[in-house]
């Protein structure tokens, strides 16, 4: 039996959005759409091709993100007199992580991506995720690691698409 520990760096980004909460909250879902379950359950009943797969997804996520989690427990916390304003997404592509999975299902770990938008009370809006690359690079396979590169471009076009500051680090080569 072997039992391994990694220790890695994360690299948390918060990026501060000049718009109102609840505004960042709907162009972020307008972008990042719902993962449709039942299309792709229909898909697996009717044994349905990968082409098919790749061709509904990227049909869907023109941003190359789909939301397959929310929770937007702020009002919950409120009850405890907590005032900030939160919604919490798990984000991602199945197609992409499928590339990674092949090579080690524990890629799972980091996929898909957490993101938050936030705004403390009397801050301002901010939107905040690990940097994907270093995630993924912690698994310490090649492929995977250049699969985490591909996603902070991906992520970079997408704040870049929401016009919202792109942290340099999303956009450079490695």
């Amino acid at each position: 039996m072997t039992i391994t520990a990694t220790e890695w760096t994360a690299h948390r980004l918060a990026v501060e959005v000049d718009e109102a909460f609840e505004d960042a909250v709907a162009r972020y879902e307008a972008a990042v759409p719902e993962y449709p379950a039942a299309r792709f359950d229909q898909l697996v009943a009717d044994h349905a091709d990968w082409r098919t797969v790749l061709d509904l997804t990227d049909e869907i996520a023109r941003h190359g993100f789909l939301i397959y989690w929310k929770f937007t427990g702020d009002s919950v916390f409120a009850l405890a007199g907590d005032t900030a304003r939160w919604a919490a997404y798990l984000m991602g592509n199945h197609t992409i992580a499928e590339r990674m999975v092949r090579h080690d299902p524990a890629a799972m770990l980091y996929a898909p991506l957490r993101v938050v938008i936030s705004q403390a009370p009397g801050g301002p809006t901010r939107i905040s995720t690990d940097q994907p690359s270093r995630q993924f690079a912690s698994l310490d396979d090649p492929d995977i690691a250049a699969v985490g590169v591909e996603l902070d471009h991906k992520l970079g076009a997408l704040l870049e698409a929401l016009d919202w500051p792109v942290p340099t680090c999303l956009t450079e080569m490695p």
